[in-house]
C-alpha cells in the first residue's frame, strides 16, 4: 500500500503537536509521509526563540511565555518528547522536570488613589504531575473550587469585620429561604457524623418553624461549601434545590459584604483584597446558576464580555469589575481589541471556564517556568525528536498560496500549494541547531555559512529578516541576481495527499483567499477570530530584584512574575533563572534580566510591499520601552533612580555604553506579522470556530490556538489541544484529549 504523503505548513506548537502524536504508532513510517514546510530558520512560530551569537548567547524570545499548573495536556504532550527523546544524563535539561520549575509568586498591581499597590500572591503548591490531572470537570466540581476560594476569603472577612466592630451575624426570615437551608441541613447531616454544635443549633432551628434561624458569614459559607464537596463527587444536577440553596447563600452573602465591608475597603488593603475576591466568587457562582451553565454549556455565555458578564450578576463595578485579579487575566490573554487598552473584551464562557481551570486544576506551581527559551525547551527537543523518527523538515520555505480543486466525486480539495524556496543551501538539508553549554538551540539568526555564499553576503549586508510578511528580500535579489527566487507548486496527488495548516488565523486571508472564497464558514472563522498585535523588550541588568528596590520577595526567593501594571507592558517577570543557560563572560556578565510585554496597539495593517512597516513599528515599541524606564517604574524599582530620574548604569551593556545608549543593547521587538499576532477571543467569535476537519476541503486539516478546542483561547494548552485533535482525525491517535468538550453542558434540566 502507497504511503499517505502529509504536509506540515508551519512549525507552531500545534503543527508540532500534530507531527509528535502522528509519529507515536512506531509503524508510524509504514502508513505516512511526513514533511514540515517552516518560513526561515527555525520552528516556532509565536513561541520561537533565539540565542544572540554577538551578546553572551543571551535568549531573545518573542515575549514572556509561562507554562500553567493547569496545562495537562501540554504537560503530556512535552513529557512523551523527553521520555521518548530519552537525553543523556550529562545534558543540561535532559528531563522534563528539569526544564520546568514550578512557580507559585504571583504579584498583581493596584492602583488606588492615583498610586501604585503591590499585592503579591503566593499560591499554595499542590503536589502532582501537571500530566497526570485532568480538565475534564463537571459543573459541580468546578462550581466547588469557586465556593473554597469563597470560603477561603468570607472566613478572613468575617474576623476582619468583626474587629471593626461591625455586624457578623445573619438572620433568615422568608419561608422559602428556611426551605432551601431546611434542605441543605438535611443533606449536610445525611452525609457527616460530626457536626459542630454551632453548626447543629443552625440546622435545628431551619427544621423548627417556631425558632428564628441565625448564623454567620462563616458558617453560610462553610455548610455551602460541605454541600458543594457532596456534589462534586455524586454529580447529580438533578435536584434544582441544590442550585437554589447556592443561589441564595451567595446572594445573602453578598448582601452581607455591601452592608459591612464596603466603608472599610479604601483604608484596608487585607479587606478590599478579601472583598474582592469574594464579590468576583459570588458574581461568577450567580452567573453560572441563573445563566444554567449546567444545561447550557459554557459557551452558553460567550455572548457577552466576561467583565459586563460578571457586572450583570452583581460584581461591584469600583472595586471588582475593574479590579487587578480582573485587569491581569485580560492582559494574560491580551484581551485588548487593536491593542486599544479601552476596548478590552474576552468572551465570558472562555475566561470563567479558564479560570476555574487554572484555579482548580493546576499541579505543582500555579505557573510553571521555563529554564531557557522555549525554543530550547519546546521546539528543540520537539525538532529532535521527529528528526530521529524520520520526519522531514524544509526550512526556508515560504507558503505563498493554497488552490482549491474539485475532483471527478466533486470532492472540494487542495490540489496546489505554492511556495517560495528563499535561500539555496550548500547541501541538500539545513541543521538549524547551535549548541549553547551543551544545550541545542535555535539560533537568533539564519546560520550564514549553510547558505550559498552570495546570497549569504547578501541577507547579511541588506539586513533581511527572512521571518517578515514585509520583507523586500524577493526584491533585493532580484536586483542582485537578475532573476526571481524559485517557486515550488507542491500538487496533490504527486507531492502531498493531506494538507496540515498550521499557520496562524490572521494568515488565512493572504495565504487562502481561493479556499474562503469557497467555504463561507472557513471565511467567517479568519473574520470572526482575531488576533493583536504584541510587543516586548527584555533588559540585562547590572543589579538584582532587591538591589532594584522590590521588596515583595517570598520566603521561597521565587522571582515574581507580575501583571494588571501601566500599560502599555502591563506584564512584568523577573527571569534571573536563565543567566545560567546564557553564555556570559566570567569576567563581565549581567547579574538579573526582566521581560516586558504588552498588547501592541495596531489596527492598520498595510500590503506586503509596505516594508518599512516593521522597522516603523519597532521603534515604537523602543520609544514606549524607554518612557515605561523613565517614567512609570520607579514603584517597582525605586533604587533604579536617582531622584525622578532613571539610572541608565543598571542596565547591563557589554561595551559600556554611556546613559540611554544602554538600552540599545537590549533586545526589543513588535509582533506585527499575520502569523505572530495573538489570537484573541472577542465576545461571540467562539462560535465560528471550526474543527480541524471543519472546512469544506477534504485533503485540509487547520490547527492552532484559533480553531474549535476546549479552551478557545490563545495559548499553549488550546495549541497542544489543537495539534492532537488534528492527529487524532487522520490517525486515531491520541484517543482523548482532556478538556475538549468544556463548553458542552452536562445535562442537567
Amino acid at each position: 500500500m502507497a504511503k499517505e504523503k502529509i504536509v506540515i505548513l508551519g512549525g507552531g506548537v500545534a503543527a508540532m503537536t500534530s507531527a509528535v502524536y502522528l509519529t507515536e504508532d512506531e509503524n508510524w513510517q509504514d502508513k505516512y509521509d511526513i514533511t514540515v514546510y517552516q518560513l526561515g530558520w527555525r520552528l516556532g512560530g509565536k513561541g520561537a526563540s533565539g540565542r544572540n551569537p554577538y551578546l553572551g548567547q543571551r535568549i531573545e524570545e518573542h515575549g514572556l511565555h509561562v507554562w500553567f499548573g493547569a496545562y495537562v495536556n501540554s504537560f503530556r504532550a512535552i513529557e512523551t518528547v523527553y521520555n521518548k527523546l530519552n537525553r543523556p544524563d550529562n545534558m543540561p535539561l535532559n528531563t522534563w522536570q528539569e526544564a520546568f520549575k514550578p512557580h507559585s509568586f504571583v504579584v498583581l498591581q493596584e492602583f488606588i488613589e492615583s498610586e501604585w499597590e503591590t499585592w503579591p500572591v503566593d499560591f499554595p503548591t499542590i503536589e502532582g504531575n501537571p500530566a497526570d490531572g485532568t480538565l475534564d470537570l463537571h459543573f459541580w466540581q468546578l462550581l466547588e473550587v469557586l465556593i473554597a476560594w469563597l470560603h477561603k476569603f468570607i472566613d478572613s472577612l468575617e474576623d476582619e469585620i468583626e474587629q471593626a466592630n461591625k455586624v457578623t451575624k445573619l438572620q433568615t426570615k422568608k419561608p422559602r429561604d428556611r426551605n432551601l437551608l431546611r434542605h441543605l441541613a438535611t443533606e449536610i447531616t445525611d452525609a457527616f457524623d460530626d457536626i459542630e454544635d454551632e453548626v447543629s443549633d443552625f440546622f435545628d432551628s431551619a427544621h423548627d418553624e417556631l425558632k428564628e434561624i441565625w448564623s454567620s458569614p462563616k458558617i453560610l459559607a462553610t455548610q455551602l461549601k460541605h454541600l458543594l464537596s457532596l456534589r462534586s463527587n455524586d454529580k447529580n444536577l438533578q435536584n434544582p434545590k441544590d442550585r437554589l440553596v447556592v443561589w441564595y447563600i451567595v446572594r445573602k452573602l453578598k448582601r452581607w459584604l455591601n452592608s459591612e465591608a464596603i466603608e472599610l475597603l479604601d483604608d484596608n488593603p487585607t479587606i478590599r483584597r478579601a472583598y474582592i475576591c469574594a464579590d468576583l466568587a459570588i458574581a461568577m457562582a450567580t452567573g453560572l446558576i441563573k445563566d444554567k451553565v449546567f444545561s447550557k454549556g459554557f459557551g452558553a455565555i460567550n455572548n457577552i464580555d466576561f467583565k459586563d458578564w460578571l457586572k450583570k450578576n452583581g460584581a461591584n463595578e469600583k472595586y471588582s469589575v475593574e479590579s487587578a485579579p480582573v485587569i491581569g487575566f485580560y492582559d494574560l490573554v491580551f484581551g485588548y481589541v487593536d491593542g486599544d487598552f479601552s476596548k478590552g473584551d474576552v468572551e465570558a464562557g472562555v475566561a470563567s471556564l479558564a479560570m476555574l481551570r487554572l484555579m482548580l486544576c493546576y499541579h505543582g506551581g500555579v505557573m510553571w517556568k521555563m529554564q531557557a527559551g522555549m525554543g530550547d525547551v519546546i521546539f528543540s527537543p520537539i525538532y529532535e525528536l521527529l528528526k530521529h523518527r524520520g520526519v522531514k523538515f524544509e526550512f526556508f520555505h515560504q507558503v505563498e498560496a493554497l488552490k482549491p480543486a474539485t475532483n471527478s466525486q466533486t470532492d472540494n480539495l487542495i490540489s496546489e500549494i505554492v511556495m517560495t524556496e528563499q535561500v539555496s543551501l550548500k547541501s541538500n538539508s539545513y541543521d538549524p541547531l547551535v549548541d549553547v553549554k551543551g544545550l541545542p538551540c535555535w539560533p537568533s539568526y539564519p546560520l550564514y555559512d549553510q547558505i550559498e555564499d552570495a546570497q549569504a553576503d547578501l541577507l547579511q549586508d541588506k539586513n533581511i529578516n527572512l521571518e517578515s510578511f514585509w520583507s523586500d528580500w524577493p526584491q533585493v535579489y532580484e536586483a542582485k541576481f537578475g532573476h526571481t527566487l524559485t517557486t515550488k507548486t507542491l500538487k496533490q496527488g504527486k507531492d502531498f495527499d493531506k494538507v496540515i495548516f498550521g499557520i496562524s488565523v490572521a494568515s488565512i486571508e493572504h495565504l487562502c483567499p481561493e479556499l474562503i472564497a469557497l467555504d463561507d464558514k472557513f471565511k467567517q472563522q479568519a473574520t470572526e477570530v482575531k488576533a493583536v498585535a504584541t510587543q516586548a523588550f527584555q533588559l540585562w541588568l547590572n543589579k538584582t530584584d532587591e538591589q532594584l528596590g522590590f521588596k515583595y520577595i517570598p520566603d521561597s526567593q521565587e522571582r515574581p512574575i507580575l501583571s494588571s501594571f501601566s500599560q502599555p507592558f502591563d506584564t512584568w517577570a523577573a527571569m534571573s533563572n536563565l543567566l545560567d543557560k546564557e553564555d556570559w563572560p566570567l569576567n563581565n556578565h549581567p547579574k538579573n534580566i526582566a521581560y516586558f510585554c504588552s498588547a501592541f496597539t495596531c489596527d492598520d495593517y498595510p500590503g506586503k510591499d509596505i516594508h518599512d512597516f516593521p522597522s516603523q513599528q519597532k521603534a515604537i515599541v523602543k520609544q514606549n520601552a524607554l518612557e515605561k524606564l523613565n517614567k512609570e517604574m520607579q514603584p517597582l524599582w525605586p533604587e533604579a533612580y536617582h531622584g525622578d530620574e532613571f539610572n541608565w548604569d543598571i542596565l547591563y551593556s557589554s561595551n559600556k555604553l554611556p546613559g540611554e545608549s544602554r538600552f540599545d543593547e537590549q533586545y526589543w521587538r513588535v509582533n506585527v506579522d499575520p502569523s505572530e499576532r495573538y489570537v484573541l477571543s472577542v465576545t461571540n467569535s467562539s462560535q465560528y470556530r471550526l474543527p480541524t476537519d471543519g472546512t469544506i476541503f477534504s485533503n485540509l486539516f487547520i490547527t492552532g490556538d484559533w480553531i474549535k478546542t476546549g479552551v478557545n483561547a490563545g495559548c499553549v494548552e488550546a495549541a497542544v489541544m489543537a495539534g492532537m485533535q488534528t492527529s487524532r482525525a487522520i490517525c486515531g491517535i491520541p484517543e482523548h484529549i482532556s478538556g475538549e468538550d468544556g463548553f458542552e453542558p452536562d445535562g442537567a434540566l
